[in-house]
C-alpha cells in the first residue's frame, strides 16, 4: 500500500491540470512503512524534459532529481526516519491512469512507484499507483490510500 498525504495529492492533481494538455511530472519522496508499505512525505515537481511530445511522454529534469537526492542525503545524515525517492508521478491527458506502453519502456528502476493522474478535458480524474513486476514484464496496481493529515517526519 502507498500512503500519501492529501496535500501532496492535491499538489500533484493541480500540477496535472495546469500542465494539460501536456503531461506533468515530479518525484515522490518518502520512506518505507510497515509490512512493505510506502509512506509519501513530500513531492518535488519537475519541468517535463522529455524530448518527445509532452502530450504522451515525460522525463523528470535530472537537475531536480540531483537536488532532491542531495537534500535527502543531508537530511538523512542528521538522523530521524530515512527518506528517499520512492517514485515519481505524471499525468495522462485524456487517457486512463494506467501505465502506457511508453511507460513500460521507460521503467528503468523497478523499485520506484508510478503514480499516474488521468486528466479528462483539463480536469484531474482518477489517480492510481503502480509498481513494475519485472518477472511478469508489466505493471501491477498498488493500493493507494490518502491520509487526511500530513505524514510527519522528524526534522533536526
Amino acid at each position: 500500500m502507498i500512503l500519501i498525504p492529501a496535500p501532496c495529492l492535491k499538489k500533484i492533481r493541480a500540477a496535472a491540470e495546469a500542465a494539460y494538455p501536456d503531461e506533468c511530472c515530479g518525484l515522490l519522496i518518502g520512506r518505507d512503512g510497515k509490512a512493505g508499505d510506502v509512506v509519501v512525505t513530500a513531492v518535488a515537481p519537475s519541468p517535463n524534459r522529455a524530448a518527445a511530445d509532452h502530450r504522451d511522454s515525460f522525463e523528470v529534469d535530472p537537475q531536480v532529481r540531483f537536488d532532491v537526492m542531495r537534500r535527502l542525503d543531508r537530511k538523512n545524515a542528521r538522523g530521524g526516519a530515512p527518506e528517499r525517492i520512492v517514485g515519481h508521478y505524471h499525468s495522462h491527458p485524456d487517457h486512463a491512469a494506467e501505465p502506457s506502453a511508453r511507460d513500460l519502456e521507460m521503467a528503468y528502476e523497478p523499485d520506484l512507484l508510478w503514480l499516474i493522474v488521468a486528466v479528462a478535458e483539463g480536469r484531474a480524474a482518477d489517480t492510481r499507483a503502480h509498481r513494475l513486476d519485472e518477472t511478469a514484464g508489466r505493471f501491477r496496481e498498488v493500493e493507494l490510500a490518502v491520509a487526511d493529515r500530513p505524514t510527519k517526519t522528524k526534522s533536526n
